[in-house]
């Protein structure tokens, strides 16, 4: 499975496609520009095969009209307060590029990246390795990292998305992956949007906000709030509702604390979707300690596949993390990586339906 071409970067360089596809006909489609998943296609319950993800029908629009949709984000996914943290006694200033703060690694982060991509098939899965290398003082971040991502597609309809990375100094890492979902099918649905897929978020707790976005410190129970997904519940059930959280957000923009795994594996339950009328479902399990769940409240009609246009609410984002500003809050989880040590965590994303 060779890579095929996709575009061309600025600068010349080009960038290849890799297309995953099992015996049921789910089919994930990335490329080396941001390890970037362009397009996911899995059936609905009557068999019909339809792209669950937003996004562009080429590299111009990943280039010029990116909301990171379907990146891999780092070095850090999320926000660091000020663009700035502390790290062994001495401080590092990042790039800003949200404000004075530092969102999913800065104004070039790994979503703007040249990525290399090498597939393999074994054992009945077809798959594909991303690599790059980020230089000492890349974004401000120290320490060269060398990372990876792979991407793997089983008989099951289960795409795995495993992170590893070493690093030469200490240095911060969260990765994630930043696909928008539509599970009636990109551009579909009721006006384009999400609202009434049903959502269950496997957690007790969240972390809530500042009016830039940062979260406070505070590990808040989501008990009789509008972030109680513990039970299934429509999206836009209660996106609207006057709390200050969702008023601060424009709707859901938040890191939810995911209960425990209970499995030896390691990996935690961390949401599921429904989506009634197609059949359609997505569940997500993973190693990470928090997943931020964002509803595309600013999303602005951006031009995206098939002249579709992504305005609010058209898609849903899953994003499993380490907390948002974990380097400048110290009873978050560490995302602290030393020379010597592996970061290494794993994500499922597993497709199926109901009847």
């Amino acid at each position: 499975m060779a890579g095929f071409f996709f575009g061309r970067l600025p600068d010349g360089r080009e960038v290849g496609l890799y297309t995953l596809t099992n015996a049921n006909g789910v089919e994930v489609r990335a490329i080396t520009y941001g390890a970037i998943i362009v397009s996911v296609r899995t059936p609905d319950r009557s068999g019909r095969l339809a792209d669950i993800v937003l996004g562009f029908d080429d590299l111009d629009g990943y280039l010029s009209r990116s909301r990171y949709f379907g990146a891999v984000v780092g070095r850090y996914g999320n926000r660091i307060a000020n663009a700035t943290f502390s790290l062994d006694g001495q401080i590092y200033r990042l790039a800003a590029n949200n404000g004075p703060n530092h969102l999913h690694g800065g104004i070039k982060g790994f979503d703007k990246a040249l990525w290399q991509g090498e597939p393999f098939a074994r054992d009945g899965t077809v798959g594909v390795v991303f690599k790059y290398a980020s230089p000492d003082g890349e974004e401000g971040y120290p320490g060269r990292l060398d990372a990876s991502v792979t991407y793997t597609l089983t008989q099951r309809n289960a795409l795995t998305v495993e992170y590893r990375a070493t690093t030469d100094k200490p240095t911060h890492v969260n990765l994630t992956q930043h696909s928008y979902f539509n599970l009636a099918g990109e551009g579909s649905g009721a006006n384009g949007q999400i609202l009434d897929h049903e959502l269950t978020i496997d957690a007790d707790r969240y972390t809530p906000i500042d009016e830039g976005m940062i979260p406070t410190g505070e590990i808040a129970p989501v008990d009789g709030t509008p972030f109680d997904f513990r039970h299934p519940t429509t999206i836009g059930a209660r996106i609207d509702h006057d709390h200050e959280q969702l008023r601060r957000a424009g709707g859901y923009d938040h890191n939810f604390v995911l209960n425990e795994p209970v499995s030896a594996s390691g990996l935690r339950r961390a949401a599921r979707v429904v989506h009634s009328e197609s059949g359609r479902t997505l569940e997500v399990a993973t190693m990470e300690p928090g997943m931020q769940f964002y509803s595309g409240n600013r999303l602005t009609g951006t031009a995206g596949k098939r002249g579709h246009s992504y305005g609010p609410r058209c898609g849903f984002c899953l994003e499993t993390q380490h907390f948002p500003d974990s380097p400048n809050t110290a009873h978050f989880p560490s995302t602290v990586l030393r020379p010597g040590e592996t970061y290494h965590t794993t994500t499922v994303f597993t497709f199926g339906v109901i009847p």
